[in-house]
């Protein structure tokens, strides 16, 4: 991606060059979708389909799938630029991009040039966490899936043609918590198949379109039964795709938090040049306070980009020509970063927003949603503070769990082929 990619990786649209300078081409495009989402709780149809054509959803993708092969380093960096305009477009971008790519990398190669490259619109959502009504699989005398239940928090649901909803195998009539929970499988529904209930009405990350998705009976067809998100060995050589999937979902939400610290920070600058704060002499750039608390707020958040590309950096060199998962010793200390930096990007975020004064809490001023989306990036449960308590245990000599050990974790584990 260092090179101008052909424009075959780049979508329908017509921005060459690679992704993130891309971004630098669309900042009235994604300030404007970012500002219309605060009020329909969503992306806009029209800037959706404008990061559609630029590839946006596509380019963590390989390139046999039409994507441009993005490194962990240079996926993070593009989500972090276009965060730093605005948090609720970059989680869209970061949330489809990624389930896209964790897709492609666990399905056979000849069903993903099926789904990609037959549709190269196609934008994938999935996860999140149990709903009301606990998600249950029924296998069927054909080989599919009938799938009944709900799935809370499923960003970008409005942009995407397919849905991951997890959910064990049960029997007809047998209760669902009596599931063997090593049957739980990513279950693979096109969005004739599901609804969207409308639940997402917060103030962190507004835009996001995170709601809840649910399945009446919704057919899993046989062909995707078997469907994970990634498999072993891997398909593709990018180090990208033998990411277990946990570190995986957290330098990704990490990157948007990066991006808010960012934006943030340049926002205060821009204020401390203008404003004139009440009884005082002189614009608030020249006051002490303001120039101690953007030196310290520039340097933790400096260091704490430092320490995730550092230790991203070392998975990719760990996984570079092998056909393996990283190390525990490499995934914990990735791990770490991604929690530190998240929750250093939002004390960054609250230190600006506090020494701009009460200009910041004007809904106009970039600083005061830029504080609810550092909030909302910070509280995501793969980078969010409670997990300092697992990697503390592991600093002082326990043993890990398998989240931590570079193989995932119950339910969240590779598909070993």
């Amino acid at each position: 991606m260092d090179q101008a990619v052909d424009s075959k990786y780049c979508g329908t649209g017509k921005l060459t060059g690679p992704a993130l300078e891309r971004v630098g081409q669309l900042v009235d495009v994604i300030t404007k979708g970012g500002n219309d989402a605060q009020e329909i709780r969503r992306l806009p149809d029209d800037c959706v389909e404008t990061l559609v054509d630029e590839g946006f959803f596509r380019f963590t993708l390989p390139r046999e799938l039409g994507g441009e092969d993005a490194t962990t380093i240079e996926t993070i960096k593009v989500l972090e630029a276009m965060a730093a305009i605005d948090a609720s477009v970059a989680w869209n971008v970061m949330l489809g991009s990624e389930i896209n790519a964790m897709a492609a990398g666990g399905m056979d190669p000849k069903i993903a040039k099926e789904i990609f490259l037959d549709n190269p619109r196609t934008v994938m959502c999935g996860g999140g966490g149990p709903g009301s009504v606990p998600a249950r699989a029924e296998k069927q005398s054909d080989g599919s899936y009938k799938v009944w239940g709900e799935s809370t928090f499923i960003s970008g649901c409005y942009n995407s043609e397919w849905c991951f909803m997890p959910a064990p195998e049960v029997a007809p009539g047998q209760d669902v918590t009596q599931a063997d929970p090593t049957t739980t499988r990513m279950r693979f529904m096109h969005k004739s198949q599901w609804e969207i209930l409308d639940t997402w009405d917060v103030a962190g990350l507004r835009g996001s379109g995170s709601n809840t998705v649910k399945a009446d009976g919704a057919i899993v067809r046989p062909e995707h039964a078997d469907l994970d998100l990634v498999a072993f060995p891997a398909h593709y050589g990018n180090p990208a795709f033998r990411i277990p999937i946990p570190l995986r979902l957290s330098y990704n939400k990490v990157a948007i938090a990066l991006g808010v610290a960012r934006g943030a920070l340049d926002a205060f600058v821009d204020l401390a040049h203008n404003k004139v704060p009440m009884l005082s002499p002189s614009k608030l750039m020249d006051r002490p306070i303001a120039q101690i608390k953007i030196a310290e707020n520039e340097a933790k958040y400096r260091a704490a980009r430092a320490y995730v590309m550092e230790t991203m950096a070392a998975v990719e060199d760990e996984l570079e020509g092998t056909d393996r998962s990283p190390g525990a010793l490499v995934t914990q200390n990735a791990r770490l970063a991604c929690t530190y930096a998240a929750n250093a990007c939002m004390e960054v975020v609250d230190a600006v927003h506090n020494a701009a004064g009460t200009s910041a809490s004007y809904l106009q001023n970039p600083l005061e949603r830029k504080l609810r989306d550092a909030h909302g990036c910070a509280t995501h449960r793969w980078v969010a503070h409670p997990l300092f308590q697992d990697l503390g245990s592991i600093i002082l000599g326990n043993d890990a769990t398998e989240e931590f050990l570079g193989t995932g974790g119950p339910g969240l584990g590779a598909k070993r082929l």
